[in-house]
């Protein structure tokens, strides 16, 4: 036993000696890799105040070949044919679609791997010895994030989206409160601005100014690696260490996750860490802390509008006036804090002006969404259209509003502030998969959310829901990530897109009756829950 035990450390060991091997040098190469790049990626073309002409979200473009009514361009059409040839040559060069069938076998063997390892620890086949639980953790997740960069570098990502964040971060570094004065400034709100300044700063540096795309996706990659712990943390407080490990492993190596944030190059990591870390701070009775994460997850985009709700059903079901003030002092200074110092100079009601034209942007039913309208035939359809009665855009609300009711309907049969991570979850996959004018990765918050669930609620089926998620989030990224960078802008009808959207149908029916089936349960909620879950 004591052999094994040994064998066991020295594999963890080596596992994080070799993924350190590698990391190093794969930055070591890709120094002068990124400085020949760099000269083609970004700096087609200038613009005001040295904004990028583009926005950041490939997904977000204005009609399918890429035109734009107001002669903006979006981030899959450039300003001109130009910068369109030098971009689609660059494409060419571009690593990220040369790693498609290997990154979509790994996706096959991750799903492999996780079912024997699940089978392995509800079997009480593995059993890990809590003096190795430290090491356990610590190879996951460093092992996670060495091999992030690694991938990194290996890949060059989304280069619209790459070039863009660049320049809002070069454009930040040299005058952050002027940021949003110049025409064609960003459509994200101040928070994530505040990041891009720091790495504009950094970026200036003749020593770092080659890592210059590595760290524009470094906040996304830590911000896995820290969601991946802050689910071991909460899962050892009511789960066994076991599940605790595969569960913190099973989001660090989730295919969905990587593709998102260490390919692509996107921020939604950023963005569901706020999220999840506020949900689980209500959900731990410090509403204070959930309203500031709160407050800066809706100032990070607009979809954290959609989790809002979350905080009201909460404070209807306190009853109680103090709650409301814990909530909305700290969620106003917040707001103010962040805010202000882009206001000295701008109208008073800017901030409300950029949400209006970033949430009215796109009016399609929907937008490379494999989602119910997309199911219809509808991705990019213009959302004036009409079903039955009424338009794209108007069933959109009403389903919203359905699905919030339905989320009310379920706290408070839940009867628990446990039921806030449940709500969150059914409010993001019903959100994403009914309403108009959603994009690929709007659902990507939802693969975390759904583990908090399952920690909480200790339901078995969720973990089904979770695997069905991860399946269509990574599809969904997969197929639009390497289809834009082939030039294609909008998602053509096919089976990825019509079996994705029915599973992700499926898959928000399954979850609504799960949770019934929990609320039913004596009257509190939870056939699976133990003494150690928190109960009011």
């Amino acid at each position: 036993m004591g052999l094994k035990k040994h064998l066991f450390k020295i594999s963890l060991l080596t596992m994080l000696i070799l993924a350190g091997v590698l990391c190093i040098s794969s930055l070591g190469s890709y120094s002068g890799k990124a400085q020949s790049n760099q000269n083609t990626i970004v700096d087609h073309g200038s613009v005001p105040n040295g904004n990028h002409p583009l926005r950041n979200d490939s997904s977000k473009m204005d009609s399918p070949n890429g035109s734009v009514p107001n002669g903006t361009p979006s981030l899959n059409a450039p300003p001109n044919n130009n910068f369109r040839n030098e971009a689609m040559n660059n494409l060419g060069n571009n690593q990220t679609g040369n790693y498609t069938t290997q990154v979509a076998a790994y996706a096959g063997i991750f799903l492999i791997i996780f079912l024997v390892a699940y089978y392995l620890i509800t079997h009480k086949k593995v059993n890990i010895h809590p003096s190795q639980e430290t090491l356990v953790i610590l190879t996951v997740l460093g092992v996670g994030f060495l091999l992030r960069i690694t991938l990194a570098t290996l890949i060059n990502g989304h280069p619209y989206d790459l070039s863009t964040f660049k320049n809002w971060a070069t454009t930040a570094a040299n005058n952050l409160t002027q940021f949003y004065q110049g025409r064609h400034s960003s459509d994200y709100p101040p928070l994530y601005i505040y990041v891009l300044y720091m790495i504009g700063k950094l970026g200036s540096l003749s020593a770092v100014s080659p890592y210059f795309t590595l760290f524009l996706k470094l906040p996304s990659i830590i911000a896995d690696i820290v969601t991946s712990f802050l689910l071991y943390k909460q899962a050892k407080k009511y789960l066994t260490l076991e599940m605790s490990l595969l569960l913190s492993a099973f989001y660090a190596f989730n295919p969905a996750v990587f593709i998102n944030s260490t390919i692509w190059g996107q921020v939604d990591s950023f963005f569901t860490l706020l999220i999840v870390s506020a949900v689980v701070l209500l959900t731990e009775r410090k509403i204070g802390l959930a309203s500031v994460l709160f407050t800066s997850a809706v100032l990070m985009k607009p979809q954290g509008i959609i989790f809002l709700p979350v905080v009201f059903f909460e404070l209807i079901r306190q009853k109680n006036l103090k709650s409301w003030v814990k909530i909305l002092v700290p969620g106003f200074i917040t707001a103010i804090v962040l805010v202000l110092p882009f206001s000295w100079n701008a109208d008073w009601l800017w901030i409300f002006k950029l949400f209006a034209s970033t949430l009215g942007e796109y009016p399609y039913a929907s937008v490379n969404a494999f989602n119910f309208f997309s199911l219809l035939g509808k991705n990019y359809a213009k959302d004036a259209g009409t079903l039955f009665l009424f338009s794209y855009h108007t069933w959109g609300m009403i389903f919203i509003v359905l699905i919030t009711a339905l989320s009310w309907l379920l706290y408070i049969r839940g009867k628990s502030r446990v039921f806030a991570p449940a709500v969150a979850l059914v409010l993001i996959v019903g959100v994403f998969t009914f309403s108009a004018r959603m994009h690929e990765r709007y659902l990507f918050p939802a693969l975390a959310l759904s583990i908090i669930t399952f920690i909480y609620l200790k339901d078995k089926r969720l973990l089904l829901v979770a695997a069905g998620l991860s399946s269509t989030i990574y599809i969904n990224t997969h197929y639009v990530l390497y289809e834009t960078l082939n030039g294609v802008n909008s998602i053509s009808y096919g089976p990825f897109l019509i079996v994705s959207s029915i599973l992700n149908i499926l898959c928000f029916v399954y979850l609504v009756k799960v949770l019934f089936d929990l609320t039913r349960s004596e009257g509190r909620g939870w056939s699976k829950v133990t003494s150690e879950t928190p109960i009011d």
